[in-house]
């Protein structure tokens, strides 16, 4: 799940991960929060962010339970998707 908001300074995307206690104990709820974290900065540095329209953009990333089983390319995909609906 993705929530964004416009950044008023402008400026390049700022993210943020929200991994509950229900994703898992801490060492889970950190392997989440860093692949997370590796997904979004590919997904905004690389193809969707070329185009310039995540400029001025904050991401909160909210990992549900699911993300803790899910395999990287899962990930990756959802992280895709949710990034390009948010370029829109």
């Amino acid at each position: 799940m993705i929530y964004t908001t416009k950044n008023p300074n402008g400026g390049l995307p700022r993210f943020g991960f929200i991994v509950a206690k229900t994703v898992g104990n801490a060492v889970t709820r950190n392997r989440v929060r860093r692949r997370l974290k590796a997904l979004a900065y590919e997904a905004v540095h690389g193809d969707l962010g070329q185009n310039g329209s995540l400029i001025g953009c904050d991401l909160v990333f909210r990992a549900k339970p699911s993300a803790a089983v899910a395999s990287f390319a899962d990930l990756k995909a959802d992280v895709v998707h949710a990034v390009a609906q948010a370029a829109r």
